[in-house]
C-alpha cells in the first residue's frame, strides 16, 4: 500500500510541468570570464552550474562536474582558466511547459544532469537531477509519513527473518514496530520483507526514475 501510494504521487510529480520545480537563480557570466569568479558565485548562491554567453547569447554551461573532472583532478588554477575552455556546449535546454518526465528523457538520453529552461529567448532558470530527486524524496517521505501515523504494526514471519527475543541484547531496532536485532543485516531484511522496501521507507526513490 505504501509502495502504491509513494508511486502515485511520484507519477504525478512526473507530469509537472518543469517551470514548477526549476531553480530560476540562473548564474549567468560572459564566456572570457575566469572561472574562479564563477565559483566564488556558485558558492555564494548554492548553485551547482553557470550559464557561459557570448554577445548576450547563452553558447555553453559549466556545472560542478566540468570543474571537478576538467581543472580540480589535473591541478589547474581556476583563476588562469576561462569558462569557455571547460564549458559544455551546446547547452541543451526546455521549455517551461515541459514535464518533469521529459527533462528526465533528455538527461538520460544525452547523459547530462542539468537543462536549461528558456522561452522565447529569454533565460527563465536550471533543471537539474539534483532537485527532481529531493522533491521525489520529500514525496516518498511524505506519503510514507502518512501512511505510518501512529502505531505500526508488524507480524514477524520467523521462518523468513531471525531477530533477537531478548530485546536487552538487541544491538538494533526497527525504527517502524520495534523488533529487536542483533545485526545490521537482519534488520534491513526485516524492513525490506514487512515494511514494503527499505529503498522506498528510506527515502530512496533512485529507481523510480530509470
Amino acid at each position: 500500500m505504501t509502495s502504491a501510494l509513494v508511486s502515485e504521487s511520484i507519477s504525478s510529480l512526473l507530469s509537472w510541468p518543469v517551470g514548477n520545480l526549476m531553480n530560476n537563480d540562473a548564474i549567468i557570466l560572459e564566456a572570457d570570464r575566469n572561472l574562479d569568479e564563477a565559483i566564488k558565485k556558485m558558492k555564494d548562491r548554492n548553485q551547482r552550474s553557470v550559464l557561459a554567453t557570448h554577445l548576450g547569447e547563452v553558447v555553453g554551461m559549466v556545472s560542478k562536474t566540468d570543474i571537478l573532472y576538467k581543472v580540480t583532478s589535473e591541478g589547474k588554477n581556476p583563476s588562469k582558466i576561462k569558462l569557455r575552455e571547460i564549458m559544455t556546449s551546446p547547452v541543451l535546454a526546455v521549455n517551461p511547459q515541459n514535464t518533469i518526465k521529459d527533462a528526465l528523457t533528455i538527461m538520460n538520453k544525452r547523459n547530462v544532469r542539468q537543462l536549461m529552461v528558456h522561452a522565447y529567448s529569454a533565460v527563465l532558470g536550471i533543471i537539474s537531477r539534483e532537485d527532481i530527486s529531493r522533491k521525489m524524496e520529500s514525496i516518498a517521505l511524505s506519503s510514507i509519513d502518512e501512511v505510518l501515523h501512529g502505531t505500526p504494526v508488524c507480524i514477524i514471519d520467523t521462518k523468513s527473518i531471525e531477530y533477537v527475543k531478548d530485546s536487552s541484547k538487541a544491538n538494533f531496532s526497527c525504527a517502524y514496530c520495534g523488533s529487536p536485532f542483533d545485526t545490521k543485516e537482519g534488520l534491513s531484511k526485516h524492513i525490506d520483507r514487512l515494511h514494503n522496501e527499505s529503498g522506498i521507507l528510506e527515502g530512496d526513490v533512485r529507481h523510480l526514475m530509470d
